[in-house]
């Protein structure tokens, strides 16, 4: 997955919203005011930061060379996942998905997007 595709897939998920709270040079997509991923855009190696569950975290990091333990951010809560390393067909989008998920997880129901 490329820099351009991560950042559409991100922002077609329903009630994502981009923001940039560090600057122009890294966008931050958050559903209903919480983050989900974080891209640094134009960077000498694309990249994308995203929320995973703990155990989950742990097994992406040892598995893969192109995902490591989330940068500048909770070790055990979020990965960050080099776009120009080869993974497996979908498995970047997959990730997005499931950061996304377990962000709306934690809203109230009502605050929750509707697909």
């Amino acid at each position: 997955m490329d820099e351009d595709t991560a950042l559409d897939t991100c922002g077609n998920l329903p009630s994502a919203e981009l923001t940039h709270p560090f600057g122009f040079e890294t966008a931050v997509y958050k559903v209903r005011g919480k983050v989900f991923a974080i891209l640094p855009l134009d960077a000498e190696r694309p990249s994308i930061t995203l929320k995973s569950a703990p155990d989950d975290a742990a097994s992406l990091v040892r598995e893969y060379g192109a995902i490591i333990p989330g940068y500048h951010m909770n070790k055990r809560h979020w990965i960050t996942v080099a776009l120009d390393e080869e993974l497996p067909q979908g498995l970047a989008a997959d990730l997005i998905e499931e950061s996304y998920q377990l962000v709306i997880a934690t809203l109230p129901k009502a605050r929750r997007p509707v697909a």
